[in-house]
Order: C-alpha cells, then sequence, then structure tokens
C-alpha cells in the first residue's frame, strides 16, 4: 500500500512544501473566527494610530510650547499625550485578549482535525512512524504552526499597514528626508531574500531532530525495566545524548544565522537614522527645518524600521512554521483507511466467515499470504497453528481490515468486507491479543471500553465471566482502581483477564484470539482458559493458540508454513496424517514431558 508518490524527506517523510501553500493551507482555519481576526487586526491598527499621535505632539511641544514658551498649553498638550498613550496601550490589551482566544480556538481545531486524521489511518501507517515523532507533530508542530495564522495574520498586516502609513507621513513633512530613510530598504530587501532562501534546511533539519529526540525518548520510558534489567543505562545516555547534540547543532545553526542576520538588518537600519540626522541636521542648521520637525521625522522613522524589524521575525517564523506545517499536512493529507465502503453488515449477524484465496504482502519483496481457502460455519472454532512467520496473526489481521489484502475475496454472512463500513465491521469483532493493552484509567474504564454505555451491573458481570472479578475486588479502591500505563500495575494475567472482560462486554458475534494464553503460568492460564471458553460460546472464534493442548476441541485446525495452508481438519485427523501438525504435537509433548508437564493427546 503506498501512502503518496510524492518527494518525502529521508527521516519523517514529510512532504516537501513552499511557504505559500503552507500559509494557504492553514488560513481556512481563519474562517470560522474571522471576526476575531478582524478585532485582533483592528485594536492592533487603532493602537498603532494613537501610537502616530506622540511624534506630532512632540514637534508641536517643543516648536510651540518650549521654544515660544507658551505654558498656559502645556496642561492640555501633555493630557492630550497622555490619552494618546492610555488608548494605544487600551487598544494593545484588547488585541491581546481577543488574540489568545483566537489563537486557543485555532490551535484545538487544528489539533482536533490531525487527532481525527490519526484515528482514521492505516495500521501500516503506523508501522512506518515512532510513536514519538507523532507525538512531538500533535503536540508541537502544531503549535508552530499556528503562529503562522495568528502572529503572521495579525503582526504581518500590521506591519505592512504601518510602514505604508508612516511612509505616507514622512513624505508630506519632508519628501528629501524620506528618500534617505529608504536608502537602507533594497539591503533589507536583499538580507531577507538571501535568509529565506537558506532557512528552509535548517528549520528542517531543528524539526527532524527533535522528532528524533522525542521517539526515543518515548520508546526508552516505555521500555525502562528492559534498559535496566541489561544495565543500558550508560548505552541509552549516549543514545540520547546523540539525539540531543543533534537537535543542539540544528538549534545553534538557526540561531548563527540569525545571530547574525538580525543585527546586519538592525544595522542598516541604524545607518538610514544616522543619514537622517546628518541631512536632516544640516537642514535645521540652513533654517529650512525645525529642530521640533526633526525630531517629529526620527519618531516617524523609528515607526517606519519598527515594523520592517518585525516583519524580519516574522520570516525567521514562516519558515519554523513552513517545516512544522510539511509534518502536519504529511498526517492531514494521508490517505484515510479503505475510504468508499457504503455497506453495513446485514443484521443480525450470524458469523460465517469465508477466505477465497487470499493473498497478502506487506511490501513487494514481503509476500506473507498466499491463496488461503477456508470457511468458518457460525459459532465454529477455527484454530491456527504452524511455526514463527508461517502469517498466522496476518489472517486473523485482515479480517477487522486491520491490512488490505492484494487479492481474494473475504466474506462476513455472504458480504465481501471490502464493501462494508469499517465501524459496522469492526463493531461485530472482538480481539483479545497475546499482549493485552490496558489505558491509563481506572479497571472500570477498560471494562467498558468494550461498550461505552454499560451499566456497572453489566461491567461486573463480565468481569465474573472472565474470572477477574475475585482480583479486582481485593484492589484498593476495586474497580475504581488505576492501572497505571498499560496496565503496569497489573499482572499479565490479570491484565489478560481484563481485556477477556472488555471483549465479553462487547459481545460481538466474532472473536478473535491471538495466544491470549502465552506468557502465563499453569494457574492463570487455566483461569484464563475457563474464561475465554466462556467467551467463545455461541461464537465463530479465531484462535492463534501458543499451547496445542487448548485447541483439541476446535471445529477445524489450520496448519500454516510460509503462509500457505498445509494442512486443514480436526486434531483427530491431522494426528492421524502423521505431518506437519503431529510433528508440532511430538515437539510441545517432549518439551513439556522434560519439565514435568503432561497434557492428554486425545486421538494420537
Amino acid at each position: 500500500m503506498t501512502f503518496s508518490g510524492k518527494k518525502r524527506s529521508r527521516d519523517t517523510g514529510a512532504t516537501k512544501r513552499s511557504t505559500a501553500e503552507v500559509v494557504g493551507r492553514v488560513l481556512h482555519y481563519i474562517r470560522p473566527y474571522k471576526w476575531m481576526a478582524a478585532g485582533t487586526i483592528g485594536c492592533a491598527i487603532l493602537s498603532l494610530a494613537f501610537a502616530f499621535v506622540y511624534p506630532k505632539l512632540t514637534a508641536y511641544i517643543i516648536d510651540e510650547v518650549i521654544s515660544k514658551q507658551q505654558l498656559d498649553q502645556l496642561p492640555w498638550v501633555m493630557g492630550s499625550l497622555i490619552g494618546a498613550f492610555v488608548l494605544r496601550e487600551a487598544f494593545n490589551c484588547l488585541r491581546i485578549l481577543i488574540n489568545n482566544y483566537f489563537e486557543q480556538h485555532v490551535i484545538y481545531d487544528m489539533r482536533m482535525d490531525v487527532y481525527r486524521r490519526l484515528q482514521h489511518l492505516p495500521v501500516q501507517y503506523y508501522d512506518q512512524r515512532a510513536s514519538g515523532d507523532l507525538m512531538t507533530r500533535v503536540i508541537e508542530d502544531v503549535n508552530n504552526v499556528e503562529r503562522v495564522l495568528i502572529d503572521g495574520t495579525e503582526q504581518g498586516t500590521v506591519a505592512i499597514l504601518s510602514v505604508v502609513g508612516v511612509l505616507v507621513f514622512l513624505f508630506s513633512m519632508n519628501p528629501l528626508l524620506a528618500w534617505v530613510a529608504l536608502i537602507p530598504v533594497p539591503l533589507l530587501i536583499g538580507g531577507a531574500l538571501l535568509y529565506t532562501l537558506t532557512a528552509h534546511r535548517r528549520y528542517r533539519r531543528q524539526r527532524e531532530a527533535a522528532s528524533a529526540m522525542n521517539a526515543l525518548l518515548m520508546d526508552n520510558l516505555q521500555g525502562m525495566r528492559q534498559i535496566k534489567a541489561f544495565c543500558r543505562q550508560e548505552h541509552e545516555d549516549q543514545r540520547f545524548a546523540d539525539r540531543s547534540e543533534q537537535l543542539r547543532q540544528g538549534s545553534l545553526g538557526i540561531m548563527k544565522a540569525w545571530a547574525l542576520y538580525s543585527p546586519s538588518m538592525a544595522l542598516a537600519t541604524s545607518l538610514g537614522t544616522g543619514l537622517v540626522f546628518w541631512i536632516g541636521g544640516r537642514l535645521v542648521i540652513e533654517g529650512s527645518m525645525s529642530v521640533g520637525d526633526l525630531v517629529s521625522f526620527v519618531l516617524f522613522l523609528g515607526l517606519f524600521y519598527e515594523p520592517i524589524g518585525r516583519l524580519h521575525a516574522l520570516n525567521q517564523m514562516m519558515q519554523g512554521a513552513r517545516a512544522a506545517g510539511e509534518r502536519v499536512f504529511d498526517i492531514l493529507d494521508a490517505p484515510v483507511e479503505y475510504p468508499g465502503r457504503r455497506e453495513k453488515l446485514s443484521s443480525p449477524v450470524k458469523g460465517e466467515v469465508e477466505y477465497r484465496g487470499v493473498s497478502f504482502a506487506y511490501g513487494e519483496d514481503r509476500p506473507v499470504l498466499d491463496h488461503i481457502t477456508f470457511r468458518a460455519a457460525p459459532g465454529e472454532m477455527i484454530a491456527l497453528v504452524g511455526p514463527t512467520g508461517a502469517g498466522k496473526s496476518t489472517i486473523v489481521n485482515l479480517l477487522p481490515a486491520f491490512y488490505e489484502f492484494s487479492k481474494g475475496s473475504i466474506l462476513i454472512d455472504g458480504q465481501d468486507i471490502r464493501e462494508i463500513q469499517l465501524a459496522s465491521l469492526r463493531s461485530q469483532i472482538s480481539v483479545v491479543s497475546q499482549e493485552p493493552f490496558l489505558f491509563n484509567g481506572t479497571v472500570l474504564e477498560n471494562i467498558q471500553y468494550g461498550r461505552l454505555e454499560a451499566d456497572f451491573a453489566e461491567v461486573e458481570q463480565a468481569a465474573m465471566a472472565a474470572n477477574c472479578h475475585t482480583f479486582i475486588s481485593q484492589l484498593p479502591d476495586g474497580y475504581h482502581a488505576h492501572v497505571g500505563e498499560r496496565g503496569v500495575k497489573l499482572s499479565v494475567g490479570e491484565k489478560q483477564r481484563i481485556s477477556i472482560a472488555r471483549a465479553l462486554l462487547k459481545n460481538a458475534p466474532i472473536l478473535i484470539l491471538d495466544e491470549a494464553t502465552a506468557s502465563v503460568d499453569t494457574v492463570t492460564e487455566r483461569l484464563i482458559q475457563e474464561a475465554l471458553d466462556r467467551l467463545m460460546q455461541g461464537r465463530t472464534s479465531f484462535v492463534i493458540a501458543h499451547r496445542l493442548s487448548t485447541i483439541q476441541q476446535a471445529d477445524q485446525i489450520l496448519v500454516l508454513k510460509s503462509g500457505k495452508v498445509v494442512e486443514q481438519g480436526t486434531h483427530t485427523q491431522l494426528i492421524s496424517k502423521a505431518g506437519l501438525y503431529a510433528n508440532l504435537i511430538r515437539i510441545q509433548n517432549v518439551a513439556m514431558s522434560e519439565s514435568g508437564l503432561q497434557w492428554d493427546q486425545a486421538g494420537s
């Protein structure tokens, strides 16, 4: 399965995009909040307008009040100046408040869009990406992309209006000095172009390094027991140090470029101010310009160069947002799993399952299944056995459409699953895997996950059937006890029985058991097996067994080797054939006999 034909970066798989594309893609998030955007920009413009009062009143104070010693005008002039300052900051305060609401709404919408897309991407998408990388995209990269929306829209618009507005004032005051003030502008434009053309690769490198470090950190936190068990703290310290060094170097690359770029631009504007003082000073001395007008012009000049500097900072922010945007839109543009399914499973679902010539490969060079064909009648137990890598788990993973097969068809009650809506399909299938996953919540929440609307009595009944009510009742908070991340506070057997209770509560007619009794002791296995026997009653069950003793009563046993069904039948029939299944029985029986265990080989 392919996800995109576009060129992707080596480390993250993010498609390269232009700044204009990133900005264009994110602008639609403003539409629901256009009045907030307008309010933010309006307040910024009003704040800027009252800032223009300061230079004009300063000129009046110098030329009219101070030079002519008109003290009677000083109170109202100063009152007007203070009033302008108050109104400027009042509108600035209102701008910040509106901007914060605007910002948080946009971040929420964008993050929810990314998360919803993640929920609907194929399992294979996650097979190709680290969880830490995806977390970085959802949390950090969304924030960086949002800055284009909020800060970019506001600061960019206001900065451009400021430059144009102030330029009008400058030319109206003194055209000669205005042209002098424009002398550094070509340098500023050239510097901005040079920085922009070289910035993207630095920001891309920094974002990829941050993602790689977060991915390693998540792996290490989840694998802390293994790190301690193998005494690999120093090894992991070095690995983390290497990733941190890559991030440090990436960040330093950005900072070094900015350290050259920003002061250079500031120097250019300072030269412009110096030239204005030089020429303006001569005009004052010659009497063709007043001191107040020169001071006013210089103050306006500050309002002219300041937004230009803000545009430079915005340029830096845009390059960071572009790199983050590529990674966010890589998720938003990834194709959802199997679109176009329209049908629903006919109710009630009987549970008849048929595989017809099904073939599957994880890639062109990794074929896994070859022409798998069998039929399970409603309520039958189908066992899948064979050596590691034979394709057992892949067969059952195709049934709930975790992966899409390349050839053949799979039918439930005669309906092709490729035409069935995923929600309708998966609602009729329960899965109990070898490694049970519990969410970081309470026991009650984890069992109730099978059917969210179930009441406590139904949860308790499912727990009893799964042989876990007794140990749950002995927990300090009972059903309200927190299980910890991935159920770390419980044993493997306890987690497995809770996952069985969850499946019981779901009450789906089709059941997948993927080595559900592996990695537990004999006593716990017996408890789990009892719970599984209750769970399988009246359901079409697909069982991948670690211990072959648990599948003797299966209606059909499929023996797989290298992705093919090499034997098929009941336990008794396969034993009599003396083929691969009989050999597996013999090997496991010898191993169990050597460990002092024995199980009944009915029919052998």
